[in-house]
């Protein structure tokens, strides 16, 4: 393969990865600022706004993984082996981070962040599920 082209697809990578990675910081942040405090004292969305920072780090570390595949240096059969892979190590990790606190982004164990870590790491693999759809049958 071309020196070049693998420079190219290294760097895109890294730009794709760089820019989720501040897309779930900013909507962490910004629903812990601005839609937390408006909304958290209401019964069903204080659960929602308590549980979007877990949601949003499951999904978004699970599709880390999507920026090497769509740079088609993975086969897809492979890919999806390796992206289901990371989805489930992204939940197991934010489940251990839920139960025993390793890295201080949680002091309370709450049952429905480990339920939003499991939909997050869901929606991930129906993501990734639904962009390759057509390239798995072929």
């Amino acid at each position: 393969m071309d020196t070049k082209k693998l420079r190219t697809d290294k760097i895109k990578s890294i730009a794709v990865n760089l820019f989720l990675f501040a897309f779930l910081y900013l909507s962490v942040s910004f629903n812990k600022e601005y839609i937390r405090p408006v909304y958290g004292n209401m019964p069903f969305w204080g659960i929602i706004t308590g549980s979007f920072s877990n949601f949003m780090a499951a999904y978004i570390i699970s599709m880390f993984s999507l920026a090497p595949i769509v740079a088609n240096r993975v086969k897809l059969v492979r890919a999806r082996l390796i992206f289901f892979s990371i989805s489930v190590l992204a939940f197991i990790i934010l489940t251990i981070e839920e139960v025993k606190p390793f890295v201080d982004a949680s002091k309370v164990y709450d049952t429905y962040d480990i339920i939003a870590s499991g939909i997050g790491s869901l929606f991930a693999i129906l993501t990734f599920e639904l962009c390759f759809s057509k390239k798995l049958k072929e």
